[in-house]
């Protein structure tokens, strides 16, 4: 399945056949501190920069049936975010797995966002249109 949005991620997350934990890590683009002046022109247009991680939460797909429901959820933390990082880990004999199942997917999901090791999550705009990263 191609997955252009939100909305392709949670349609492919109930056509699994275990239930899916979603796990979501919103990251804030910030212009490194060491950077060029080509980095900075770049970063003031809209393009490059760093991505640190800021937050992370795991919801169940059923508990958020849009991207509006999850970018408002986000709001309330008053933090700000450019790009959310999503993953889904499966159960097991028909059951999800728990918030407690999910602290150590999240955490090896920060680690590999400060690492640049991106490759294998998907990626959403504040609209909740999917991003690549070339």
């Amino acid at each position: 399945m191609n997955i252009t949005s939100y909305a392709d991620f949670l349609h492919a997350a109930h056509a699994q056949p275990e239930p899916q934990r979603l796990l979501f890590v919103f990251a804030e683009a910030e212009l490194p501190d060491q950077h060029t002046p080509g980095q900075q022109e770049r970063f003031q247009s809209g393009g490059g920069g760093a991505l640190t991680p800021i937050m992370c939460v795991d919801k169940l797909p059923d508990e958020l049936s849009d991207f509006a429901g999850l970018a408002d959820e986000s709001r309330h933390t008053g933090q700000r975010w450019d790009i959310v990082f999503a993953a889904s880990m499966p159960g097991k004999d028909g059951a999800a797995p728990s918030s407690s199942d999910a602290e150590k997917p999240l955490k090896m999901m920060i680690d590999s966002i400060h690492r640049g090791a991106i490759e294998k999550f998907l990626a959403f705009d504040r609209n909740g249109d999917a991003v690549q990263f070339f």
